[in-house]
């Protein structure tokens, strides 16, 4: 009987030990010097999670054209012909038709980012973890525009391309709205009346405006995601995550 009773007590003093063991155990762990492993492997983990968390949020209808900070609008060039919308018979509606395929265009294209920027990460090098640990809060982003920008947008590019051609609301493509909109114009400007106004022809490339103004957006959000898993630790979802992060 009184074996019964005193094991109950024998077993709660051991697993109560057991956990401030444990949790003894955790404290000193955190405390440990950062191996260089844990640094690129921590490092690689929150830009994963990052970019794949800023391409969904991207990716989603809406995710660029109701987003006032990545929202794609025409090219710069196209400023002259936003200023003389009277001139073209319907310019007013053609401009915001072919605003918001634009944006459905990125919005498409950004499924195909996650893939690209974890094929980027793996190359990360013990030097540059620390590097981007020590770095600003933005060192991570900077890190991978600066190494894989240019590569980035040559296999980014032919996705928005594809996606510009691709035909949407009325059987008509991005590419064929835009077409229209500046053959019209520059019909006009090449016309006497243009010549007048010196109205300047408008020549874009506008798959490729498309992929930097879609890549300024993916990497303004990937930034926002960085800031977040070195400034909130509910952010960090992994035990590598807090152990890196939480030692800065």
């Amino acid at each position: 009987m009184m074996i019964k009773r005193i094991l109950p007590l024998i077993l709660l003093v051991t697993f109560t030990g057991c956990e401030e063991l444990r949790r003894i155990a955790d404290q000193a762990e955190r405390h440990q010097p950062l191996t260089n492993r844990e640094v690129v492997e921590g490092l690689r983990q929150a830009l994963v999670i990052g970019s794949d968390s800023a391409a969904s949020r991207l990716a989603i209808r809406d995710g660029y054209y109701r987003d006032e900070l990545v929202r794609i609008m025409l090219p710069p060039e196209a400023q002259v012909i936003t200023e003389h919308l009277s001139l073209i018979p319907g310019g007013e509606k053609l401009i915001q038709d072919v605003i918001l395929r634009i944006n459905r265009a990125a919005e498409d294209a950004a499924r195909e980012a996650a893939p690209v920027f974890a094929r980027a990460i793996s190359g990360m090098t013990i030097q540059d973890g620390f590097s981007i640990l020590r770095g600003e809060e933005d060192a991570a982003t900077q890190y991978l525009r600066a190494r894989t920008g240019n590569e980035l947008f040559n296999l980014y590019q032919p996705r928005i391309k594809n996606s510009i051609e691709k035909p949407l609301v009325g059987n008509i493509s991005t590419l064929e709205s835009w077409n229209t909109l500046t053959t019209q114009w520059n019909r006009l400007a090449g016309s006497a009346a243009g010549r007048i106004y010196n109205l300047e022809p408008v020549d874009t490339d506008l798959a490729s405006y498309l992929t930097e103004r879609a890549l300024d957006g993916l990497f303004l959000k990937l930034a926002q995601e960085e800031l977040r898993i070195r400034t909130d630790p509910l952010a960090r979802v992994t035990d590598l995550l807090r152990r890196v992060f939480g030692n800065q």
